[in-house]
């Protein structure tokens, strides 16, 4: 394993270093985190926004082993809080995984993808990886399309959950609103 102090810049990162304690808790936290923002959301949505087999972004395909250009359902959602974006969810599932374990991906519509993974027992889960993403790399391009000021960096988090011998990539960026969420 790399030394957190000497990985590689662009290295998603086993451990989180020089965080607020703020954004920490919502990074290392294990469980729903759709759950956990309806608790303290009086109006709670999802909206997705991609969703379609598309090619995968820098480390996904070796991630998901996939080859180079082989196509994956690429599934991207904003969670809201009231009229709030507070995460940017990004999803990669194996087109060739959408007719086993994660089949029903394809009729999630508005719902979180939590909603499908936390409720099932058999779900495994990877420890997570951490990233602070900026402009130029694809997450922080793409979760800044809601916001009306864009911070000079975001934090992500991404994690594989497993059923049946498939994966699932999911990648969750923390937008700022995220903070006014009291814990």
């Amino acid at each position: 394993m790399a030394n957190i102090s000497t990985a590689h810049p662009h290295a998603w990162l086993p451990a989180l270093s020089a965080v607020s304690p703020e954004i920490r808790d919502w990074l290392q936290y294990r469980g729903s985190l759709t759950r956990r923002i309806q608790e303290r959301c009086a109006q709670f949505y999802v909206e997705p926004v991609f969703q379609e087999l598309a090619h995968v972004y820098g480390d996904e395909w070796i991630k998901m082993k996939l080859r180079p250009h082989e196509l994956a359902l690429v599934r991207e959602v904003y969670l809201y809080c009231c009229d709030k974006p507070v995460v940017f969810a990004h999803s990669i599932v194996p087109h060739k995984d959408l007719r086993g374990a994660w089949r029903t991906l394809n009729g999630l519509g508005n719902r979180s993808l939590g909603s499908m993974l936390f409720t099932n027992p058999r779900v495994r889960r990877t420890p997570l990886e951490f990233k602070k993403v900026s402009s130029g790399h694809f997450l922080y391009d793409r979760a800044v399309l809601r916001l009306t000021d864009s911070p000079s960096h975001l934090w992500a988090r991404r994690s594989l959950f497993t059923l049946q011998g498939q994966s699932i990539l999911v990648t969750e960026v923390f937008l700022p609103d995220i903070l006014n969420l009291t814990l």
